[in-house]
């Protein structure tokens, strides 16, 4: 049994939630802090359903500095932060930039203050393949360069990196393993946790569940025009659980002196490029559910086509994607399906 314990921040939302249960269910103590923006308190219990075990759970905001403090002293046995705690919608960060700057850059930069007084280890950051923006070509490797970032959102992806490789070049006595997702979908195969956004989902799963239930009344593909076999945008779209494990085996690396560097960097993704198109006809054919939905405009700050090569990650982490996409859409259909029983959505 692991004695660790691991702070998940923003540990009740979609991401954060599952790796809270891959966490427990590795032997770690987790404690959440949250501020219950775009998550809800009942995730506590879906946790607590899965793995028998009640995560301690902190409702506070990472950017109030004094209420990370307290937390830190109250439990001085944190040996590793998973930082899940940011706004996260492409869409969202264009009209509300100072949300998005303020909210993803100062909650990093006061876990990173605090972590050195407090003897943490290490820091596993949640970053994006938005860094990449536009990528010259794909798959994508963790040697692409760095675009210029084509929201805000995907700008304070690239600028907490660097914050985190500059106060790691400092001499602050912390490791960080940074991954960057690719497009995280479905729900934990229990179907007691999943992705439920507060108000009108601004993620295209949980918008197509939602549609496919009668919800909404029709999805919205922005754009059929892009230079892509059917016009419309290619993602890698990631199972969460297979995500979550990736965290696991981070805070492992960091916390067992396994890290090559004090900053390593990776990709998480399948490999495999997918349109939303696709991804519709996916979803159908898994689940015999029709989704409704018409072709509308580009949306401002949508990449055109993006997919990863896992590869590095693959070797060095040891980890891989496992799930297909069918048993992906499977599961956010069962999740979305759990919500209308208990008469949630």
């Amino acid at each position: 049994m692991k004695t660790d314990r691991i702070l998940v921040t923003g540990g009740t939302g979609y991401i954060g939630s599952h790796t809270v249960v891959e966490l427990q269910q590795a032997g770690y103590n987790v404690v959440i802090i949250d501020n219950l923006s775009n998550s809800n308190r009942d995730v506590l219990d879906g946790i607590e359903r899965i793995t028998g075990i009640r995560p301690d759970f902190i409702e506070a905001d990472c950017t109030d500095m004094n209420a990370l403090s307290d937390l830190f002293n109250q439990y001085p046995d944190i040996s590793g932060i998973i930082n899940f705690a940011a706004s996260k919608a492409v869409g969202e960060s264009i009209e509300k930039p100072i949300l998005y700057y303020r909210n993803n850059l100062n909650t990093l930069m006061n876990l990173l203050d605090l972590m050195p007084q407090h003897g943490v280890k290490g820091i596993v950051f949640s970053s994006s393949c938005t860094v990449y923006g536009e990528p010259d070509e794909n798959p994508v490797t963790e040697a692409a360069p760095i675009k210029v970032a084509t929201s805000p959102y995907g700008n304070t992806k690239q600028i907490c990196e660097e914050i985190i490789h500059d106060v790691v070049r400092s001499g602050a006595p912390i490791k960080s393993v940074i991954l960057r997702y690719f497009n995280p979908v479905g729900a934990h195969p229990s179907a007691e946790i999943g992705e439920l956004p507060n108000g009108v989902p601004q993620n295209l799963i949980p918008y197509l569940t939602q549609t496919a239930i009668g919800i909404r009344k029709e999805l919205s593909v922005f754009g059929d025009d892009y230079d892509t076999p059917d016009g419309s945008c290619i993602r890698d779209f990631i199972n969460v659980v297979d995500l979550a494990k990736a965290h696991v085996i981070a805070v492992e690396r960091m916390l067992q002196d396994k890290c090559i560097e004090n900053v390593e960097t990776f990709n998480l993704g399948t490999g495999i490029g997918l349109s939303v198109k696709e991804l519709i006809a996916a979803f159908e054919r898994a689940t015999s559910v029709k989704v409704p939905h018409k072709i509308v405009g580009r949306r401002a700050g949508d990449i055109e086509k993006v997919w990863a090569n896992p590869q590095y990650a693959n070797d060095v982490l040891g980890w891989k994607a496992t799930a297909s996409i069918d048993d992906t859409m499977r599961s956010a259909w069962a999740w979305q399906c759990k919500l209308r029983e208990r008469g949630i959505m």
